[in-house]
């Protein structure tokens, strides 16, 4: 029972906290005349995958390697199966392919580049460097891009800064909400793993199965509630452009600073069924992209069904 009030707790804080931190820090790059694609690219980016960062690193000191890595993949899953697929089904949404299909690309290629890391058996500090350096080389180019002219992809970034009222005006008190939401999400972190632990432990499965599934869909809560609010609106590349930023993020940077901080050695169920489950997930979202296609209610609904298949099939695996 207490492994699931410190799940629960762990959700609601980090969910609150990364919040926090978003809105708190665009404030004060907004104050200090930062344009809106830095802020969309780096802040927004960052700040949405700060959830699965803090969870990732505390999984990997408490010696659970399994949270560690089945976050980040889950996280990719879900982030395309269910979160895309919730919102189309809200609203149909409009594939803009020059605006996403720059960085669905560099998605691509992450995922690759993972999938070839996993197969040495274990991510380290050289694993590290290299998802650390190349997130950096992403991160030049773009603004280098948007310096020569402002582009499509340039545009989704700062629908995504829009997308987040201001809370304060004030410097010192979006500083202290920033900092507040950095708290939270290492209280939060602690609670979720220390919970997901428990009751790896008490339904006795890996505690990679609950990364895969528990502890991916808690911390995917901040894209999540962005991408329904985004539908809603009807800013469906915002959404997109949520997603694929997350998917980027989780990889080059969460498991780039997590394996800096500590090796995470690659679960073998990882490696046999749901790291391919996200390279086909990746793949048919690089489809959509390319093809500019709309991501109709029906699609969204078998984007779900996949997902549904999916949290069965590990379930039934476990």
């Amino acid at each position: 029972m207490m492994s699931f009030l410190f799940i629960f707790a762990g959700f609601l804080l980090l969910l609150a906290g990364g919040e926090a931190l978003v809105r708190g820090s665009v404030a004060i790059a907004t104050k200090m005349g930062v344009s809106k694609l830095v802020i969309g690219l780096t802040l927004v980016g960052f700040g949405t995958s700060a959830p699965e960062l803090v969870t990732s690193i505390q999984a990997a000191l408490s010696g659970a390697p399994g949270i560690a890595i089945g976050n980040v993949v889950g996280s990719n899953i879900a982030n395309i199966l269910l979160i895309i697929g919730v919102s189309a089904v809200l609203l149909p949404m409009v594939c803009p392919r020059e605006a996403i299909l720059r960085d669905g690309m560099v998605m691509s290629a992450a995922t690759i580049l993972f999938v070839l890391a996993c197969f040495v058996g274990e991510l380290n500090y050289i694993t590290g460097l290299i998802f650390l350096t190349l997130l950096g080389l992403y991160l030049g180019l773009t603004f280098y891009a948007e310096k020569k002219g402002k582009d499509k992809a340039g545009e989704m970034l700062e629908h995504e800064t829009e997308a987040r009222p201001l809370p304060f005006q004030s410097i010192p008190l979006n500083l202290l909400i920033a900092c507040g939401g950095m708290g939270l999400l290492v209280l939060g972190a602690n609670l979720l793993v220390r919970g997901a632990t428990e009751m790896a432990q008490g339904l006795g499965v890996s505690d990679t199965v609950i990364g895969l599934t528990v502890v991916a869909i808690g911390t995917s809560l901040p894209e999540l509630a962005t991408s329904i609010m985004a539908a809603l609106k009807k800013q469906s590349d915002v959404a997109l452009g949520n997603v694929i930023g997350s998917n980027i993020f989780n990889i080059l940077s969460i498991l780039g600073i997590t394996s800096i901080v500590k090796s995470i050695p690659v679960p073998q169920e990882i490696m046999n069924f749901d790291l391919w489950v996200m390279v086909g997930a990746s793949a048919a979202l690089l489809a959509f992209a390319y093809t500019g296609r709309n991501i109709s209610r029906i699609e969204g609904g078998l984007l779900l069904m996949a997902y549904t298949t999916y949290i069965g099939a590990v379930a039934v695996m476990s």
